[in-house]
């Protein structure tokens, strides 16, 4: 059973409605990378400007700009491949290989003397985000209970509000504290926790996916 990160979640889920593993497991996962980003997303300009060589406003825009372009060259290429393989398995591998390109970013931050170094580690975060977020959703869209289309994707926009609201907040209290470094490591921390529970999805796979089957039978472990 996956932890229970907000009431509404268990409110509903101990009223009799039921969410399959696998929806469990991704918004959870989601939940854990997004507080672990989320925890140096306000600060992060702050930590180019002032601890990183070469640091200035235009450097975190470059570097945001990087990201952004690099995953939308690769997505659309990462999606085409993965939709010709018919099955979840390549999903899977490749969700989990993006998700960890994505965890290891912030331990990289550790080590950024440079604006070089920034824009190599922004360019690394968005091939880590091209390869795992069309299969995320793929794979979010066929273990989706019907009937429960809103309720799950309503929980997914929770989960996200949450995490990234509760994070940002600590995020400032915590640089204080430990400083940016430690802040980072803390934020990896969580995003390699998200990665070990997008693993736990794969017996769901197994489960109900067989070979060169798109779309899973019934979950009928409920």
């Amino acid at each position: 059973m996956f932890p229970c990160w907000n009431k509404p979640c268990c409110s509903l889920i101990s009223n009799g409605m039921r969410i399959s593993h696998a929806i469990r497991t991704l918004i959870t996962s989601d939940f854990l990378f997004n507080s672990g980003f989320s925890l140096f997303g306000p600060i992060f300009a702050v930590f180019v400007m002032g601890q990183v060589g070469g640091g200035s406003v235009q450097v975190v825009g470059f570097a945001a700009a990087i990201t952004q372009i690099i995953k939308a060259v690769l997505q659309i290429p990462v999606a085409r491949y993965l939709d010709k393989n018919h099955g979840e398995y390549d999903d899977f591998y490749s969700l989990v290989s993006g998700s960890v390109i994505v965890a290891s970013t912030p331990f990289l931050y550790f080590f950024a003397s440079s604006a070089t170094h920034i824009y190599i580690i922004q360019a690394w975060y968005g091939i880590g985000l091209a390869l795992a977020v069309p299969p995320w959703y793929a794979i979010f869209t066929r273990h989706i209970d019907r009937m429960r289309e809103n309720l799950e994707w309503s929980l997914e926009s929770i989960a996200i509000g949450i995490s990234g609201a509760g994070a940002a907040a600590v995020g400032g209290i915590l640089a204080e504290v430990v400083g940016f470094r430690g802040v980072f490591l803390i934020a990896g921390c969580f995003a390699v926790l998200g990665v070990v529970f997008q693993i736990r999805i794969y017996r769901d796979l197994r489960a109900f996916v067989g070979r060169h089957q798109v779309r899973p039978t019934p979950d009928k472990a409920g």
